[in-house]
């Protein structure tokens, strides 16, 4: 591709304005299929500077606004006319209705935010049903869906050091965090995702992921900005309640570009029939990233047997691996022949040694290869427990510097030093980001083996949750798989449990409800589910679960990538809150 030669986001749009002012940039179906609306480059400019007119006019003391935007075209106008009048976005999900709002109101606190932007009818909603003491109910509001033009336009300069935007953790092991994104990191981090995934001007884009979220908003929303591409898009309940319809769109659009967590795979090779839904050809895909953690060996061969048939190619998967505080893209490319995996012994793995055996080997786990380590910025693996480099085949905490790197996190000094000032011996002066994540490097690719806030300690053995929810999952057809969360707790006596918690599949659902009504036999499907998750865990792992809870199929609490959050599940399950089925 064509080297972009912008530092930042604001001159950006304003040169796609100029020079394509007819590029239809971005298109939203609105029904998830047919009905669509769409933006050119040169509207889209027009409403950032009306929006940006409209903050300017309301005084200069916003420096950050919350985007609560429903899906659709206008997060993007939002977003831009932000930048344009110089004030910080905060990309956030819109609150549910008569819900309590504890994300938000830990992002209104920290981000210290007087103001949000919405629509008309997304801000009746919210000061209709939001709690006198949520944050929400006393910020100011914007709607700038139906905003018109006074003929008065604004656009503050902007340098490659401004901030482009507050990213949110997603939250899947603590309170969320405001990662300080500046538009040189977004530049330098979307050159990479344009190198290595091999994107240009002539990239077709499909899209569903939230724009909220760094995955959506950055890998594929922006993206089609910085390539000066089209991109079609619709909403994540779109996606979720007929997943054929991204398969559809890919087929309909001829996408060349899309991607999303693990879970999407195995829910479209899950849900797929054939006999219905067979009139779809993939064989423009030519990159479909799986950014979610952990990516599976499992899912994606059964993605590719299940639709190779229609056109999808092998060499198409990406598995990749990136995080918020490194903006988004820190591994990942696109090669010719189908993704790599290991198959490393399990017990092994325990030790953080990996030792590859066969395939069929009783302690075989397979790793999937999540990208090249690339040399634009230094990616090392260090031993999380003496902050020393490991070998090449040790498993240690992944460590990340250059350029991509955020500024650290918003009016959080301490967790900044602790996360983003990184030293080690061997490269003096050089600053790293503590990823948080486990993982190794074989033969310069990255493979991610958990994460450390995650790892349970058993007699000594460190145990990756995602290999117990694997078993788990597969124990019992009640079990819905990939919404599981393993971890430990302590009893009161100072020992530690194992306990599992897993969403009842929908069809076991209903039958459950059937069997409650007429005989009160729920309990005796726990304990059967129990029983055999307990057997092939001792048969697989040779350890004890102590406890198994089956709750309503879409309840376990999962960030907006679809990854488990553990962490609040335990807190769930330990205060009561958890919907048992």
């Amino acid at each position: 591709m064509k080297a972009t030669i912008h530092s930042n986001l604001v001159d950006l749009l304003q040169y796609r304005a100029l020079i394509s002012p007819d590029l239809k940039m971005y298109t939203y179906l609105v029904d998830g299929e047919n009905h669509e609306v769409s933006v050119t480059s040169a509207e889209l400019n027009k409403r950032a500077m009306t929006i940006a007119a409209a903050l300017h006019r309301r005084g200069s003391q916003y420096k950050t606004a919350l985007l609560l935007y429903p899906p659709g075209l206008e997060f993007i106008c939002g977003f831009m006319g932000c930048l344009y009048a110089g004030v910080i976005p905060i990309p956030a999900y819109p609150p549910h209705m008569r819900r309590p709002t504890p994300r938000l109101d830990a992002i209104i606190h920290n981000s210290n935010t007087k103001i949000a932007l919405s629509t008309d009818k997304l801000i009746i909603d919210v000061l209709s049903s939001a709690e006198e003491n949520s944050l929400l109910s006393q910020l100011e509001y914007m709607a700038t869906d139906h905003l018109v033009s006074s003929g008065s336009f604004f656009c503050k300069p902007c340098v490659i050091d401004d901030l482009a935007f507050l990213q949110y953790t997603s939250g899947s092991t603590s309170d969320p965090k405001g990662v300080m994104v500046s538009h040189g990191n977004l530049m330098q981090n979307m050159s990479l995702i344009a190198k290595y995934f091999q994107l240009s001007e002539t990239t077709r884009i499909v899209n569903w992921l939230p724009a909220y979220h760094d995955m959506g908003l950055i890998g594929q929303l922006l993206m089609s900005l910085y390539l000066g591409c089209e991109l079609v898009y619709m909403s994540p309940v779109s996606f979720m309640q007929k997943p054929v319809r991204w398969l559809r769109a890919i087929t309909k659009y001829h996408a060349t570009y899309s991607g999303a967590p693990n879970f999407a795979y195995e829910l479209c090779a899950e849900k797929f029939n054939p006999e219905v839904d067979g009139d779809i050809d993939l064989s423009s895909w030519a990159l479909a990233f799986n950014g979610a953690e952990p990516v599976r060996k499992g899912t994606l061969d059964k993605f590719i047997s299940t639709f190779v048939p229609y056109g999808f190619q092998a060499t198409s998967f990406a598995p990749s691996y990136g995080l918020a505080e490194g903006t988004l893209y820190v591994s990942g490319y696109k090669q010719e022949q189908t993704y790599t995996a290991l198959w490393v012994d399990v017990n092994q793995l325990e030790m953080d040694q990996v030792v590859l055996v066969a395939e069929n080997s009783q302690n075989a786990r397979a790793v999937v290869a999540c990208g090249l380590v690339v040399p634009e910025q230094r990616t090392v693996i260090v031993n999380h427990k003496d902050g020393l480099l490991c070998n090449e085949g040790t498993v240690g905490e992944i460590w990340v510097s250059g350029p991509s790197v955020a500024k650290g996190y918003w009016a959080n000094e301490e967790a900044t030093q602790r996360s983003f000032h990184g030293e080690l011996v061997h490269f003096p002066g050089e600053q790293f980001l503590r990823t948080g994540d486990l993982g190794f490097i074989q033969d310069n690719e990255l493979y991610i083996t958990g994460r450390i806030k995650d790892v349970l300690i058993v007699n000594g053995r460190n145990l990756y949750p995602q290999d117990i929810e694997l078993s788990v999952q597969n124990c019992h057809p009640a079990v819905r798989k990939e919404y599981l969360a393993a971890f430990q707790r302590q009893c009161p006596d100072g020992s530690e449990e194992i306990v599992v918690v897993a969403e009842l599949n929908r069809e076991y659902r209903s039958r459950s409800k059937e069997q409650e009504d007429v005989g009160g036999k729920s309990a005796q499907l726990q304990s059967e589910v129990l029983a055999a998750a307990q057997r092939i865990l001792w048969e697989q792992c040779e350890i004890h679960l102590n406890d198994l809870i089956l709750i309503r199929t879409g309840t376990i609490p999962k960030t907006s990538s679809g990854k488990i959050q553990r962490a609040l599940t335990k807190k769930w399950y330990e205060t009561g809150e958890l919907q048992r089925s």
